[in-house]
Formats: structure tokens, C-alpha cells, sequence
């Protein structure tokens, strides 16, 4: 286990509320480098639909774990994890503020407080319950997952089959849900003395970028962008499963039209917001909620600088 050491930056929060851009600030005023927290922008090629930074907007400054696995390769908490310790080392070790930004909020707990101890896969029990979602469908799972373990069921899609069987699954080995695990997890010893901020903003005019984002994507090549990657991976890579890529693929693979597509995107977006929202405002320990523009004022900055060095 990592030994608590300081100073740490997290900026969380929901998707599309500038946190990208704040940590680029502040990485330059701060002296820093950026540790991605984002379940998409890990993976090589799904660049438009993460809202991955480009070289141009980077800058020059350093953004580890985006592109370092393949579509075919799987990564889970604990391995981001172990790899967001070695970034946290290099970038200590050049004598910079080590920055993590993202808003995969399991990642970010799993490298604050690390993972619930959780009992081994049943192949069995798994099968059964993996056999019940082909026959009758992942959102019919995923209703019975919303009364028994509602947090979980808060936390994941409908059509997210993998985590619905993992979360069914052990409340079946425990007869805990999973969420009220994962919530007693979060209250225990730290794995680094960290500021954890998470931006959001107001929610009409959240509402309103998230519309004007995914039009933006979409005229920046998105289709193509899914194109080229099925032509590549197949239809049934991870990613591909995420907000947003779920809908372009079936837009690309199926002739969804895409005014279809945009509406879907939007309204998938928004709820993954809510989740991500959620799921911040009840983190242990989220030092300040606050929107991007408040957190870059001058002052603002200087006082998060000398926190950072107490």
C-alpha cells in the first residue's frame, strides 16, 4: 500500500464541465503534469468521443494514461490504479504537482482509497446469471439490481450487462449490495493526502453545452472516428460500450439516422452526468465543489497553491 504522501490534485466531477481545461491552467500556474482518470481516453484511437486533449491543447505539458492499452485489452480499477501510482512517482520524482483529472469516479477511489475487498469470481453463479441476461434482456437485470442494490444500480447503464452481472453477483456471494460496500470502502484509511475538487455547473446551461458538445463531436468526424476503429476492432470491444460510442456505433452499424443518434447521445450524456454528479457529492472527503471559472480566478489559484504546500 502507498504511503500517504502530499500534495496530490484530483479535479473530478461530471462530463463536460471543463475539468480538462482547469487542470491545464492550473498545471501551468501550479508547475504540474496531468494523470488521466478517464475509462475512454485510456484507449488508443477514441480520441473525438472522450473529449481527448489534443498535442495543441496540451501544450507541452505532460498527460499520463491516455493511449496506453489497445481496444482488445481490458483495464479495471485496480489497474489504472497501480498505473496512476507509477505516474504520481515520475512525476513527484521531476519535482512536479502530480494533477489527476478525469471523472471516472470508481478509478479515482480506487487510487485514493483502493478497492473493496471483494470474494472471487463464481463461474458458475456467473453463468446463471449471465444466461438469465441473454433470455431476458440487460435492463430487465438491471431493474432487479435497482431494488436491491440501489446505489450500484444509480452508478451503472441499463445496458451495461458486465457491471449488472458483477454487482448481482456479489449480493448473491455476500448478500450485501455491492454500493453499500463500495460506501463503507470509501470511508477508510487513505492512500494519499489528497485535494479532491470536484466542478460542476449550473444545470440548464450544463444542459445546453452537452447539447452543442456532441453536435461538435459529431461534425469533427465522430462517425468516421467509429468507423474506422470497428473496421479495426469489431463491434464488441469495452470501449464501445461507453456514452456516446454505444450510440455512433449502432448509428454506423445500423443506419440509426442520425438525428436519432443525436438525440440519444444527449439524453445518454445527461444521465451519465447525473450519475457522475452523484456519485462526486457523496465522495468522503471532496475538499470543494465549485464551478471551472470560479477555481481559475487569480486568487482562488494562489490559495489552492498554498494549501497544496502546507
Amino acid at each position: 500500500m502507498t504511503e500517504p504522501q502530499s500534495p496530490l490534485l484530483v479535479l473530478a466531477g461530471p462530463t463536460g464541465t471543463g475539468k480538462t481545461r482547469a487542470a491545464l491552467e492550473l498545471a501551468r500556474e501550479l508547475d504540474g503534469e496531468l494523470i488521466g482518470a478517464d475509462s475512454v481516453q485510456v484507449y488508443r484511437g477514441f480520441d473525438i468521443g472522450s473529449a481527448k486533449p489534443s498535442a495543441d491543447e496540451l501544450c507541452g505539458i505532460a498527460h499520463h494514461l491516455i493511449d496506453v492499452v489497445d481496444a482488445d485489452q481490458d483495464i479495471d480499477a485496480a489497474r489504472y490504479a497501480g498505473l496512476a501510482d507509477e505516474a504520481i512517482a515520475t512525476v513527484r520524482g521531476r519535482g512536479r504537482l502530480p494533477i489527476v483529472v478525469g471523472g471516472t469516479g470508481l478509478w479515482i477511489r480506487a487510487l485514493l482509497r483502493g478497492l473493496v475487498d471483494l470474494p472471487p469470481v463464481d463461474h458458475e453463479l456467473r453463468a446463471k446469471i449471465e444466461a438469465d441476461v441473454e433470455a431476458r434482456g440487460a435492463p430487465a437485470l438491471h431493474a432487479r439490481l435497482a431494488e436491491i442494490d440501489p446505489i450500484s444500480a444509480e452508478a451503472v447503464h441499463p445496458n451495461d450487462a458486465l457491471r449488472i452481472v458483477r454487482a448481482l453477483e456479489v449480493y448473491e456471494q455476500t448478500g450485501v449490495p455491492l454500493g453499500k460496500l463500495r460506501a463503507q470502502h470509501a470511508l477508510g484509511q487513505p492512500r494519499y493526502d489528497a485535494k479532491l475538487i470536484a466542478l460542476d455547473m449550473e444545470r440548464e446551461a450544463h444542459t445546453a453545452l452537452i447539447e452543442r458538445r456532441s453536435e461538435g463531436m459529431l461534425a469533427a468526424g465522430w462517425a468516421d472516428e467509429v468507423r474506422a476503429l470497428r473496421d479495426r476492432w469489431g463491434d464488441s470491444v469495452r470501449p464501445f460500450g461507453s456514452v456516446g460510442y454505444r450510440e455512433v456505433l449502432e448509428h454506423v452499424r445500423d443506419d440509426v439516422p442520425l438525428a436519432d443518434t443525436v438525440r440519444k447521445i444527449r439524453k445518454s450524456t445527461r444521465v451519465y452526468a447525473r450519475r457522475q454528479r452523484t456519485w462526486f457529492r457523496g465522495e468522503p472527503g471532496a475538499w470543494q465543489w465549485t464551478e471551472q471559472a470560479k477555481l481559475l480566478e487569480p486568487d482562488a489559484v494562489a490559495n489552492l497553491g498554498r494549501e497544496l504546500k502546507r
